[in-house]
C-alpha cells in the first residue's frame, strides 16, 4: 500500500477560538510558534507585508549603495560589505515568499471556514 501523500496529512494544532483543530500544511501558512525565542515572531499577512516591504526598502538601499559605488569608482569598498549583496537579495526574497504562504493559507482556512492556528 502506498504512502498518504504529504498534503494529506494534518497538522494538529489549537485555533483561535481554543479548539485542536487539523490543518493541512497549505492551511497552515508559515510557523506559529515562537521557536523557544525571547521575540515573539511575525506570523500574521498583515506583519509579514510590513515586512515585506521594509526589506525590499533595504535592498532598493542596497542597490543605491552598488549604484552609489560604481559612480564613483570607490570597488575597495565593495570589497570589505561584499556580504551585504547575498543579504540583500536573501531577505527580501524570503518575506516575501512567507508573506505569499500565510497569505495563501488565509484565503484556504477562510474556504474551509477554520480558525487561524494559535501555535
Amino acid at each position: 500500500m502506498p504512502s498518504r501523500n504529504s498534503d494529506d496529512r494534518l497538522i494538529y494544532r489549537r485555533a483561535e477560538n481554543g479548539e485542536m483543530v487539523g490543518y493541512t500544511p497549505a492551511e497552515y501558512g508559515v510557523r506559529k510558534d515562537d521557536g523557544g525565542g525571547v521575540v515573539k515572531p511575525v506570523n500574521s499577512s498583515g506583519g509579514l507585508l510590513f515586512l515585506s516591504v521594509l526589506a525590499s526598502l533595504f535592498a532598493g538601499g542596497v542597490v543605491y549603495g552598488i549604484v552609489r559605488i560604481a559612480l564613483d569608482g570607490t570597488w575597495n569598498i565593495l570589497g570589505e560589505v561584499w556580504w551585504v549583496i547575498p543579504v540583500g537579495v536573501f531577505v527580501p526574497v524570503a518575506a516575501w515568499s512567507s508573506y505569499f504562504k500565510e497569505r495563501r493559507a488565509e484565503k484556504l482556512r477562510k474556504a474551509s471556514n477554520l480558525a487561524r492556528p494559535v501555535e
